[in-house]
């Protein structure tokens, strides 16, 4: 028994001492790391290779961010006709304000319905010295609607939308155009054959005001207007991108109604009626077209000469056959 337990503590002293414990690493080596990312999220994977160079070639894609033109300044439209009409057809508003104890006719009362019922149009009570102060001592008649800035368009943004419609682009450009009238006619005749949109200079050129944007009879709502700091540098940038430009112009070597450019991408500019093109503008043109008149008038308005081009181009689009 002796050699036994003498055996037995030989053994037991040959033992090692203690292990140092593992401070629970081995217990978090066994914990769950949560679900197993995706293979595109996995580094070194094939997957996430291929993600990240499609997500390159999109950023290449992608056009850079684009501010439109300058953009236009807040408007007053005074007088209760002027108000109402404005508010009847459509003009983008903000701000009504009313003049403190206005005698309450049949117009100030349909301005204030129509305020009402477009919902987004602020009614502010005002005293007259303020009305008078705001409008510069014009005769507001105690109504004063402000209009605000218009958002012009870049000038890429017309050629993207038409291809983005599968169509070939049609632009009206206005070189010395004043008038908001003419202005508005333009814009409604672009939207009526199918165009897409009109391009205008900063300088010394009509804008979308209250007057333009009553003249287009609300299309000024879906016909897009981009302002541009150079007009002959945009038409310069239309040609690049391979659109034809023609100009309209009294001693045009081509008539409107055998030119078959009209048919593909082009934008069309239109002068002034007393001045026509400017000089670099008709040298930056690839045609010059007249319109025929047998009546023996000299020119035409501005914005009936634009409404005669757009129609011959609607109608040869209309007759050319997509690719």
């Amino acid at each position: 028994m002796a050699g036994n337990s003498q055996r037995r503590n030989r053994r037991t002293s040959n033992k090692k001492g203690a292990t140092v414990g593992s401070g629970g690493q081995r217990r978090k080596g066994l914990e769950g790391k949560g679900p197993t990312p995706k293979a595109e999220d996995r580094k070194k994977h094939k997957a996430n290779r291929i993600s990240n160079a499609m997500a390159r070639q999109a950023a290449k894609r992608r056009p850079a961010p684009r501010r439109g033109g300058p953009k236009g300044t807040s408007e007053m439209v005074v007088g209760r006709n002027p108000v109402f009409e404005a508010l009847r057809d459509g003009v983008p508003a903000t701000t009504l304000y009313v003049q403190q104890f206005i005698d309450n006719d049949e117009r100030v009362r349909e301005a204030l319905q129509l305020a009402g019922e477009r919902g987004n149009i602020n009614l502010m009570e005002a005293p007259r010295p303020e009305l008078d102060r705001m409008t510069n001592g014009l005769n507001h008649q105690g109504l004063v609607l402000q209009v605000p800035p218009y958002e012009y368009a870049h000038p890429e943004d017309l050629t993207t939308a038409a291809y983005d419609n599968g169509e070939e682009p049609l632009i009206v450009a206005l070189d010395g155009v004043t008038d908001p009238r003419n202005l508005g006619a333009i814009v409604r005749s672009v939207s009526a054959f199918g165009g897409h949109g009109v391009v205008i200079p900063e300088r010394r050129a009509a804008g979308m005001t209250a007057g333009a944007w009553k003249t287009s009879a609300g299309t000024a709502a879906r016909t897009p207007v981009s302002r541009v700091t150079n007009l002959t540098r945009a038409l310069q940038e239309y040609k690049k991108a391979g659109i034809t430009i023609v100009g309209l112009a009294a001693e045009g070597q081509h008539t409107v109604s055998d030119l078959d450019a009209l048919a593909g991408p082009v934008v069309i500019v239109v002068g002034s009626e007393g001045k026509g093109l400017g000089r670099l503008v008709g040298e930056n043109c690839d045609y010059l077209v007249r319109i025929p008149m047998p009546g023996g008038a000299e020119s035409l308005n501005a914005g009936v000469a634009a409404g005669v081009v757009l129609y011959e181009a609607a109608r040869r689009r209309a007759e050319t056959p997509r690719a």
